[in-house]
């Protein structure tokens, strides 16, 4: 571990960030760089801070901004300062902050961190092919020591001059918290520009500036931008020198999330919008279950957990710095343990947004009275919430608008036919319409009595009563309906049959 004044803090002096520009849906890759703060802070009884980076503004928009808060709040990933609720270091968006940027640049120009660079990339080039070097080269640190007349005669030429910071020429180490002792060495990058002519600040000088006066103690951040990291060490020694801060955030290089073929999670593949994934009917504590799995584990021969679980258990070291692979299967069957985790009533008010068709918000009391009933029967089925229609909604259809799907009608129309007559007659006589009276009226008709094997007896009955081949459990459903509705829709489907 080298030297420099890395910070120490531990306990509930952790203070980590998570600060996406608001560009485009939340994509999961960056939901899980804001889980792995969030949790770490919990975790440490710590802070997580959630600052905005807008200060692109081709690109980002207020609608992102809101799909980000919308994101997190339905997450339940909470922050202790930052947009919306305010703190001691705010404004907590860039494009607010300009007049702090520009007295953090004052001192660093006084203390002599900062220097006025000229040079156009021509001149640049020129330059490396006289001295033998590849014109990509790039900058070679030449303007350090312009005097004040060669700065002024440029200054006359109408130049506009851009700032660069004065980098170390020694070796740049720190320990990644995932991925170990990492060094630069001197000389592996060169004086490069925080602030444009025109006087506005790179998000390579805002992005530390701001982590600095926040009191940000840890970064946890995506591999892909590693290389940056040296640079913000730089930043970060000349803002000790010139007074803005006392020390340097510990790192944390994160995994990339990969999608199908080992290759980066696109904003182009549809699992890599987190609302893609609500939709489908995740519910937060699959999805949160999930997301923790890409790149951590709880333990070698366990993935399912809750989120109380999680926070208490994680710490970034245990983090896996190989690339984590979305499996849309794998996250789909965590969805569905979480799913079986709820208690029932709260299972049935989560399942009726994607109900929507079929019912009432809030349901009516009848409504809810079915959905207490059924809901129980399907819970045990279902992977994401957005099964619930297929599932449920013959429920509450009407008895002459239910249709039939193809695949669920019956290869022997005859034996069908016979089978539903059958039925209507024996459950027509039936004075206790409870599950248990029904099944054994049926089984001892069908099955002793016609001596048919139970999936020929009974799949045209499922059809008949959900129109489709896979329903929630007949007799039980059958109770649901009632003894009217039931035998409405099997003499129905018999004539249907013809």
């Amino acid at each position: 571990m080298s030297a420099l004044p890395f910070s120490t803090a531990t306990g509930a002096d952790v203070r980590v960030r998570f600060c996406p520009s608001p560009t485009g849906t939340p994509h999961v890759g960056m939901v899980r760089t804001a889980l792995f703060n969030w949790a770490y802070a919990r975790h440490t009884g710590g802070k997580m801070v959630f600052r905005i980076e807008d200060t692109d503004a081709a690109r980002d928009s207020e609608e992102s901004y809101l799909q980000l808060i919308d994101a997190l709040t339905w997450l339940g990933i909470d922050w202790d300062e930052g947009v919306e609720i305010g703190g001691p270091h705010g404004p907590y968006r860039q494009s607010q902050r300009r007049s702090i940027y520009l007295d953090v640049i004052e001192k660093l120009k006084a203390s002599g961190h900062l220097y006025e660079s000229f040079v156009t990339p021509e001149e640049m080039e020129a330059r490396n092919k006289e001295a033998g070097r590849d014109p990509r080269q790039g900058y070679d640190n030449f303007e350090r020591d312009l005097t004040e007349a060669e700065r002024v005669a440029f200054r006359n030429e109408g130049r506009i001059p851009s700032l660069r910071l004065r980098v170390p020429d020694t070796d740049l180490s720190f320990n990644d918290l995932i991925r170990g002792e990492i060094t630069f060495p001197g000389g592996s990058f060169t004086d490069f520009v925080v602030v444009r002519p025109n006087g506005a600040p790179l998000y390579t000088f805002v992005n530390p500036v701001d982590d600095a006066l926040m009191g940000v103690t840890h970064v946890f951040r995506g591999e892909d931008i590693l290389s940056s990291t040296p640079r913000q060490i730089a930043l970060y020694l000349a803002l000790i020198e010139a007074g803005v801060t006392d020390f340097i955030p510990r790192f944390a290089h994160m995994p990339l999330v990969y999608g199908e073929g080992a290759k980066k999670l696109s904003k182009r593949d549809p699992e890599s919008n987190l609302f893609h994934h609500r939709d489908r009917g995740f519910i937060p504590e699959g999805l949160i279950n999930y997301l923790a799995l890409l790149g951590w584990s709880i333990a070698a021969d366990r993935d399912v957990f809750t989120v109380p679980e999680f926070t208490a258990a994680f710490d970034i070291v245990d983090v896996n710095p190989n690339p984590a692979r979305f499996d849309q299967k794998k996250a789909d069957a965590i969805n569905g343990d979480h799913i079986r985790m709820l208690a029932p009533d709260d299972f049935a008010a989560r399942i009726v947004p994607y109900l929507s068709d079929y019912v009432a918000s809030p349901p009516t009391v009848a409504q809810a009275a079915i959905l207490r009933e059924a809901a129980p029967l399907v819970q045990e089925r279902m992977t994401v919430l957005s099964e619930g229609p297929g599932l449920l909604g013959f429920l509450f259809t009407a008895d002459d608008a239910l249709e039939f799907e193809a695949d669920a009608l019956p290869k022997d129309a005859d034996q069908a036919r016979r089978i539903l007559e059958a039925s209507v007659g024996v459950l027509g006589r039936l004075d206790d319409f409870a599950t248990a009276a029904i099944e054994e009226a049926l089984r001892t008709e069908l099955i002793e009595g016609a001596g048919l094997k139970p999936r020929d007896a009974f799949g045209p009955l499922r059809t008949g009563i959900s129109g489709r081949r896979i329903s929630p459990p007949l007799f039980e459903s059958m109770e649901i309906l009632g003894k009217a509705s039931t035998l409405a829709r099997l003499e129905r489907f018999r004539q249907h049959l013809g």
